[in-house]
């Protein structure tokens, strides 16, 4: 071999040695919910891995009442951001430390609606994924999760 492959084979080596070892040293942390209605729910509302957060989605639903809002997509996208600003707040984060949307509409049609409230709370531009799909929980208009790093 030559000096130029040597070189290559020990970053190579280097760097799987480092990725094997972040990734057993990553801590994953399941947290309930801190609503106690929701703490049985299927599902963990954040995953904790290091100082990244795994937010599970939310729709337009008022958890007082445990009933979507009145007023279509904007309603509804205002509600599930403060949902997801609830959520954070619980892991002393904002919604500035998010840096992932995915949001899901039930409608494309419902696009520039639902952005006129969601640019008013994500004034940092996290990077976003936005399609529509069909049968949104609770028959909701929107699901939003979100990656956030503290």
């Amino acid at each position: 071999m030559k000096p130029f492959h040597y070189t290559l084979l020990s970053f190579l080596l280097c760097a799987i040695m480092t990725t094997t070892y972040a990734q057993e040293s990553t801590v994953l942390i399941f947290h309930k919910s801190h609503e106690p209605k929701k703490q049985q729910a299927p599902f963990s509302d954040v995953v904790q891995a290091g100082n990244l957060y795994f937010l599970a989605g939310q729709i337009g639903m008022d958890h007082s009442t445990r009933t979507l809002v009145e007023g279509g997509i904007q309603a509804e996208t205002e509600q599930a951001i403060k949902n997801i600003e609830a959520v954070l707040a619980q892991h002393n984060l904002t919604l500035e430390n998010v840096v992932k949307c995915t949001v899901i509409l039930s409608t494309m049609d419902d696009f520039s609606s639902f952005n006129e409230i969601y640019t008013q709370y994500f004034t940092k531009k996290p990077a976003r994924t936005t399609f529509a799909a069909s049968g949104i929980a609770a028959k909701g208009k929107i699901e939003i999760d979100v990656i956030a790093v503290k």
